[in-house]
């Protein structure tokens, strides 16, 4: 079990420290929700968390079989909606630097829908993930 602590640093800012490395991670509130937009908001960050644990499980998925996705990278894009106030859709644009045969882009694109972050993000949050495969 991995422990955090977050500080509230005053002017909608926070500093979060993961206890077991000492890794440090700020947030801001973004602009339009009266932050100035100079680190992460909250939303971006469970944006970028379920990006980057795509990323990761797809990694180990294809690692047994040879192969290497390293340079694949991730645009992300947050809509966020109101009445709550919440993230309604996440758009994740994976662009790989290489061509892979039919069975590992199956593998691939099976692995980004079942990372543990997109299994706990709610079904009413729209998640769409797009795969381009460069050669």
């Amino acid at each position: 079990m991995n422990t955090f602590e977050i500080k509230y640093q005053g002017n909608l800012r926070t500093s979060s420290t993961h206890l077991d490395s000492g890794s440090k991670i700020s947030t801001d509130a973004p602009k339009d929700n009266h932050g100035l937009g100079e680190a992460f908001s909250p939303t971006d960050m469970v944006c970028s968390a379920l990006a980057s644990c795509i990323l990761t499980i797809m990694a180990i998925a294809v690692e047994k079989n040879g192969v290497n996705i390293k340079d694949t990278f991730a645009v992300v894009k947050k809509t966020m909606g109101n009445n709550p106030r919440r993230i309604a859709k996440i758009e994740i644009d994976l662009t790989f630097p290489n061509e892979y045969d039919a069975k590992t882009k199956t593998i691939l694109e099976r692995a980004a829908y079942n990372c543990p972050v997109h299994h706990t993000l709610s079904k009413n949050v729209e998640k769409n993930i797009s795969f381009t495969y460069l050669s």
